[in-house]
């Protein structure tokens, strides 16, 4: 049975209805939040404004206390959560005004404007937030938000002044590990440390978790997060995945895999931009230059010196070179608002192969198992535009282009000269 292949025209015609709706609903509702987190703030104002008047010599938190209690008796919301909401709102407010009010006319949603706040909290310079904050507003008016946060991680780290690296050593200051008891007798168990590692040994575990489900037999029904846990406990407690591993000892031969993006200029000492960890986490130039010394092997992505798009792809040992380009190129699942990574992917024909689809790159495409599931099993189609830009027609006969994401590279304006090699 193919879903909704059997729909009237009239079922076809209150689906769209309702989809409009739904959108229309979500756009009130951003706003409704962005006048709240400006009442938020102006209530913080006025705490600091009757503290500074005074001279409180605490400046101001007793005086901010004493209003989140009384906006959090009038709420029945604890007093410290409205705190904590009338902070985030000032630094929203404050900060980046225009986000905010980008949210209020309904331009792009709460979500939308979280993660752009959170992807630049580092930014001091004001004039710095502002251009951030534009091109951000005009990228999450087409975008998800896991795409936008991915892009606005990029973007503030290209208008950060100070040096990843600076900032990286300050960080790792930061790093450690914690428990939270939950009901049940369940607890949760938290690690902050260095991108690549961290990244490392989540791609570890799941690689052995896979492993597992791939050789357990009809009575384990756990689900891959289930495996993960019971597998990365076995670790923590033993050293060894002793609780799963093979007669063979096949687990313990997995290793962690993770991809790492470096411009050229910067992985020859001469550049700033920072490298990025599977396409959405920058790390430090010392740390991408360690693991690119390390590594068996390594693709060379070319992209064009001006448009930064991208034009071809090699590698320096033979293997399969059109998987490489459409990862290269596609970064990530290829359905609209989807955030998957392309590792994570399947390689899909857009016109099916058993229908004539020819097997290149102007047909092919990375999607997710569900995505790709969805396009099989529904009046969801795909249509591969010039440029690798994909036009999917939903249900209700609307149309979304989703464009393959900037892949991270130095592009040179007229007055910029390339670095010598």
């Amino acid at each position: 049975m193919t879903a909704l292949m059997d729909a009237t025209v009239e079922q076809v015609a209150t689906l769209a209805a309702l989809t409009d709706s739904v959108v229309e609903i979500e756009r009130t509702i951003s706003s409704l939040q962005a006048a709240r987190d400006g009442m938020l703030a102006l209530g913080s104002r006025v705490a600091l404004d009757v503290a500074q008047q005074a001279g409180h010599p605490d400046y101001g938190d007793m005086a901010l206390r004493t209003v989140a209690a009384e906006m959090g008796a009038a709420l029945r919301v604890s007093d410290r959560t409205v705190q904590r909401r009338m902070t985030e709102a000032s630094f929203l407010v404050e900060q980046f005004p225009s986000v905010w009010q980008a949210q209020g006319a309904g331009r792009i949603s709460a979500g939308h404007a979280r993660v752009i706040v959170d992807a630049a909290e580092h930014l001091e310079d004001p004039a710095a937030r502002d251009a951030y904050s534009e091109q951000m507003i005009e990228f999450a008016e087409t975008e998800s938000p896991n795409r936008v946060g991915r892009m606005a991680r990029r973007v503030a780290e290209r208008l950060q002044v100070r040096p990843i690296q600076d900032r990286h050593q300050d960080a790792l200051d930061e790093r450690g590990v914690w428990a939270r008891d939950d009901a049940a007798g369940i607890a949760e168990f938290g690690l902050r440390g260095p991108a690549a590692l961290v990244h490392g040994a989540f791609d570890r575990v799941t690689s052995m978790a896979k492993a597992v489900q791939g050789q357990a037999d009809a009575g384990d029904e756990r689900t891959l997060d289930q495996i993960r846990c019971d597998l990365a406990l076995d670790l923590l407690l033993t050293g060894t995945p002793a609780g799963h591993d093979t007669p063979e000892a096949l687990l313990a031969g997995i290793t962690a895999h993770v991809s790492v993006t470096v411009p050229i200029t910067t992985l020859i000492g001469v550049g700033t931009t920072p490298a990025e960890l599977n396409g959405r986490t920058p790390i430090d130039p010392a740390t991408a230059r360690r693991l690119a010394g390390a590594a068996s092997g390594w693709d060379r992505i070319l992209t064009h010196p001006i448009t930064g798009g991208l034009l071809a792809v090699d590698r320096y040992r033979p293997s399969a070179h059109l998987k490489r380009l459409l990862r290269a190129r596609d970064q990530r699942c290829r359905f609209p608002t989807c955030g998957l990574p392309a590792a994570d992917c399947d390689i899909d024909h857009n016109q099916d192969a058993a229908l004539g689809g020819a097997t290149s790159e102007e047909n092919l495409g990375d999607l997710c198992r569900r995505h790709h599931v969805l396009k099989h099993n529904s009046p969801w189609h795909v249509e591969q535009l010039e440029g690798g830009v994909f036009a999917w027609t939903s249900p209700t006969g609307k149309v979304y282009l989703d464009r393959p994401p900037p892949p991270n590279t130095v592009i040179f304006t007229e007055d910029d000269t390339p670095p010598p090699f």
